[in-house]
């Protein structure tokens, strides 16, 4: 009886020591000259402390994310992969060659992974203040300033176009929206979830592959005829240019049947020249009162027309769009102090202590950002305070995939935003 409980032990010990050994040797080789720090098992249980729900930030469809302190004291998003058959390790490989391959201020950081006992596990850069998205939906904060909003749009521009235009072959993000824009402690863009990337083709200029991503941000010719291009990233880029100006959600039943997909909404209102009745009131006191955020408010807004474009060959290409953005925001650089951050008196309601807990990631003391108004004008000034878990409702909301009809749906699953804390933040 002892023998063969041995031997059923040895078997399963072998058994995953030869997957293990499997996977390592397809990272090796999806990495090629990258090399990704291979985290053991045991050291990333411990940084969770067991997988605590207390350290949990967010769950998705395809896995949950932690909150995790390694031995050296670094703070770092885990990434756990729930589902462990070929899709979801075809997904991880995907993920972590990419990520390995590709660098950028405003691309999350991969660290690194765990593959032992059958795992599956990714290591991100912490981002400890939440996603975009989260912001312009209060759920973190009172909102964000526009002069933050601007700055936020041109750095994830830039990431953007650094895929489709400096990697070669270029890269298509396929998942581009609100919750995949993290941010950092200076509340800088970091671009997430890489799960559903492709390579795109150097000899053509689009490939064939299933709709996939999330719905109300899909590309509705992408959604027609399966032609994949980096026109369908500059689509969904549009949809959170939207976003930024009204402050919206992406789909929202509470409004008339026809208004019900905000890029449907958007692009009727800025067709008819009624941007003004979509505007995020949070916003109306700089539009109201300053000009150049008047001014800039409205080429933002015919920006995202352009990008809303249902023909693809209608819309700009990243890198117009990103150039396009960032003239746009050097051109207040003026009217801001030299050691700032472009910001405005209300930042100090994406920090404010009023969005501490009394979780246990409360004694983190990391930088966080807080205003010292000046003559109407904000200049920043960094000062060290806690950063703290708060639980967040999850919106599971689905929304119509195309701004022409709000009755076409997309089946298909989206992908997880997972490392972008959806259920619950830092601040």
């Amino acid at each position: 009886m002892i023998t063969v409980g041995s031997l059923c032990f040895l078997f399963r010990r072998r058994t995953k020591l030869r997957v293990t050994k499997s996977t390592k040797r397809r990272i090796t080789e999806a990495t090629g000259n990258y090399s990704v720090p291979i985290y053991p098992y045991k050291d990333i249980e411990k940084a969770t402390n067991s997988f605590s729900e207390k350290q949990q930030l967010g769950n998705g469809a395809y896995g949950t994310v932690y909150a995790g302190k390694l031995y050296n004291d670094e703070w770092v998003a885990i990434k756990r992969i729930k589902h462990r058959d070929t899709d979801s390790i075809e997904q991880v490989m995907n993920e972590i060659k990419l990520l390995s391959s590709v660098s950028h201020t405003n691309l999350v950081r991969l660290l690194g992974c765990s593959i032992e006992y059958g795992e599956q596990i990714l290591v991100f850069e912490f981002m400890p203040n939440g996603t975009l998205s989260q912001h312009l939906q209060r759920e973190r904060g009172n909102g964000l300033p526009w002069p933050v909003r601007l700055t936020i749009a041109a750095e994830t521009a830039q990431a953007i176009a650094h895929l489709h235009s400096t990697i070669n072959p270029p890269i298509y993000h396929r998942d581009i929206k609100s919750s995949n824009i993290l941010l950092d402690y200076n509340f800088r863009s970091k671009v997430a979830d890489f799960g559903l990337s492709r390579l795109g083709m150097t000899e053509t200029s689009h490939i064939s592959t299933a709709p996939q991503g999330t719905p109300g941000y899909v590309d509705p010719q992408y959604h027609q005829d399966f032609q994949l291009s980096d026109k369908s990233d500059v689509y969904s880029f549009g949809v959170v240019l939207v976003e930024i100006i009204t402050g919206m959600k992406v789909v929202d039943f509470s409004r008339p049947h026809n208004e019900v997909n905000l890029a449907s909404l958007a692009a009727d209102r800025i067709g008819k020249g009624l941007l003004d009745e979509i505007i995020d009131p949070f916003l109306e006191p700089e539009v109201s009162n300053d000009a150049w955020t008047f001014s800039s408010v409205h080429k933002i807004s015919e920006l995202a027309f352009r990008c809303l474009a249902f023909h693809r060959d209608m819309r700009p290409s990243m890198t117009e769009i990103a150039t396009e953005l960032e003239h746009l925001r050097l051109s207040n650089w003026s009217s801001f102090g030299d050691n700032n951050v472009t910001t405005s008196t209300e930042l100090s309601s994406c920090s404010t202590s009023s969005y501490q807990s009394e979780k246990p990631l409360k004694m983190i003391m990391e930088k966080k950002v807080e205003p010292e108004v000046k003559a109407n004008k904000a200049y920043l000034r960094i000062q060290t305070g806690p950063v703290a878990l708060k639980s967040l409702e999850r919106n599971n909301s689905a929304s119509p995939v195309s701004m022409q009809d709000p009755e076409i749906w997309l089946s298909e699953q989206s992908s997880p935003s997972s490392y972008s804390f959806p259920s619950k933040s830092f601040n």
